[in-house]
């Protein structure tokens, strides 16, 4: 048995899982029974189990949430072809987060379509209700904005819908691009042509590609030019029809670029656009063109804006902390910095009533000056 420290009076919860199966177990608790010991930290409860019977010691309100978890758990150890699948970190870490969060497991729209492709790491699909929000606005839109914080999916999502609309034969070509910004660092000058140059820039594009369609084929749709890359300062002029376009990083566009890229969209073709509006690097004083197009095409209908929170993170559990630290932290500067503005305009006000009220002061008369007596 596993030590818990709870400081609260417990309560104990009895269940089996069935069908019993000694493998879907052995993949319900991981090595060492790490997957366990995941929901313990998170829950602060104690797991007990004997075969396919489960005991679970902690909070009365907590044991409800943990036996729907491992319930839920249990039921994804096993393909709906009945084959085994392996339960990872990852995916444990996303069913806690959407059992803490009710409100993540609202579903989408009835009959909504559903992005699914397969691939070497197996199906591909929104893991939570604003990802599949997201998916299902960028089959349904022709322009779609990801907006939210770093590790939510956007561009791997994008790049999914993208190779998806390519294998069926929707588009006849997929164009990545992103503006050439550096964070924060100035590189210099990059050896290689123009490929080469902007490369290190799409890598996490790249990736997805890669991890989706594999390293050959995606290396033979760069030489047809069935995947293109595309710098966003070298797209002025084009009329990009039959594609499926991606601008990532597009916070770091300017008004200027982001109104060019939006402009070049030609018939039959889609474009996401993704960025994260708390992750600038533009020049001091220049204006995101991200940030822009939020304020000026919000209320255009055709087009669909979709805002990720710190809660749909589903990369390691502390960059979700850390979304949410940085997050709080930039809360609590505005509103001190709005605070200070109120106050200000308070004593503003104040100084100029009383200078109003205040009765003005008599003119004093010159002196006279005596003449001097002859």
């Amino acid at each position: 048995m596993r030590e818990g420290h709870l400081d609260n009076p417990i309560s104990s919860l009895e269940f089996n899982l069935s069908p019993a199966d000694h493998q879907r177990l052995a993949l319900l608790c991981g090595p060492f029974d790490d997957h366990l010991h995941q929901i313990e930290r998170r829950f602060r409860v104690q797991i007990q189990n004997r075969e396919d019977k489960f005991r679970l010691l902690g909070l009365t309100e907590q044991l409800p949430l943990v036996r729907q978890l491992l319930e839920s758990l249990y039921l994804d150890t096993v393909t709906a072809a009945g084959k085994l699948q392996p339960l990872t970190p990852e995916q444990v870490h996303l069913a806690l987060s959407s059992i803490e969060n009710p409100n993540s497991l609202v579903s989408v729209d009835a009959g909504t379509q559903e992005v699914s492709i397969k691939t070497k790491k197996g199906l591909i699909k929104g893991r939570n209700a604003n990802q599949s929000r997201y998916v299902a606005n960028v089959l349904t839109h022709d322009v779609t904005f990801g907006i939210g914080p770093a590790g939510t999916g956007k561009t791997y999502l994008a790049v999914a819908c993208a190779v998806d609309a390519l294998e069926k034969q929707q588009v006849r070509r997929i164009v990545l691009t992103r503006p050439a910004v550096e964070a924060g660092e100035k590189l210099g000058f990059l050896p290689g042509d123009l490929t080469q140059k902007v490369d290190p820039y799409l890598r996490p594009l790249y990736d997805a590609l890669f991890d989706m369609l594999g390293f050959e084929k995606v290396e033979k749709y760069l030489e047809r030019g069935t995947i293109e890359i595309a710098p966003l300062a070298f797209m002025r002029g084009r009329t990009l029809s039959d594609a499926f376009i991606i601008l990532d990083e597009s916070q770091n566009t300017t008004v200027e670029q982001m109104k060019m890229f939006l402009t070049r969209i030609g018939f039959n073709s889609k474009a996401v656009i993704t960025g994260d509006v708390t992750q600038v690097d533009l020049p001091r004083g220049q204006y995101s063109g991200l940030k822009h197009a939020i304020d000026v095409l919000s209320q255009v209908d055709a087009l669909s804006f979709n805002y990720f929170t710190a809660k749909d993170v589903v990369r390691h559990p502390v960059v979700q902390k850390i979304v949410m630290a940085y997050e709080a932290h930039d809360k609590a500067v505005a509103e001190a910095k709005a605070a200070a503005r109120a106050a200000e305009q308070a004593l503003a006000a104040a100084q100029e009533a009383a200078n109003q009220e205040a009765p003005a002061a008599p003119a004093e008369k010159p002196a006279r000056r005596r003449s001097k007596e002859v």
